[in-house]
């Protein structure tokens, strides 16, 4: 009995070896754009890194680990980044990188939807992204509550409802 049980994790162990080989590993390139906007308050993200793992032929083997520098944000305006860096928005010195990590992708009628955790300003609330995957481009455009996680005080002149559009160009690595 033990070594049938020794035989069956053995196999299930390759299994998922095997399955995960088989999904492409792909490296972001320079012209990626993250943009954001919130009423009459926009602007982009200029650093974005992280591990792209995705195949559309095994969306159970895709996974996404992301990182943006909150550091990198500009608003075009120099006195609103440094606004939004601070403790009153952001918290840059407390909470310098917005993290997503996936875990589950499926597929829809438009494209795809990948679920995981966002963090931000130290706050981790599950959410899922609908995106598309063309020309080896990732792209997507979804909303965030910044109420949601305790960014800025709700009201005022930037909307609590925060647009995000990505797109994400790629090569095999």
């Amino acid at each position: 009995m033990k070594k049938l049980t020794f035989i069956l994790a053995t196999l299930l162990a390759s299994a998922a070896v095997f399955a995960f080989a088989f999904t492409t590993e792909w490296k972001v390139g320079p012209k990626y754009n993250i943009a954001f906007s919130a009423g009459e308050v926009s602007g982009i993200f200029k650093t974005f890194t992280g591990s792209l793992f995705f195949d559309d032929k095994d969306l159970a083997g895709s996974k996404f680990n992301v990182s943006i520098d909150v550091n990198s944000i500009n608003t075009g305006n120099g006195l609103q980044n440094k606004h939004a860096k601070d403790v009153d928005w952001f918290d840059a010195a407390k909470y310098p990188t917005i993290t997503f990590a996936s875990k589950k992708f499926a597929k829809t009628g438009a494209g795809y939807t990948v679920t995981g955790d966002l963090t931000l300003h130290g706050v981790k609330k599950e959410i899922s992204i609908p995106f598309t995957f063309a020309n080896n481009t990732f792209a997507g455009t979804f909303q965030v509550n910044r109420n949601d996680y305790k960014v800025g005080k709700p009201g005022g002149d930037v909307e609590d409802i925060v647009k995000l559009t990505v797109s994400v160009p790629v090569v095999k690595k």
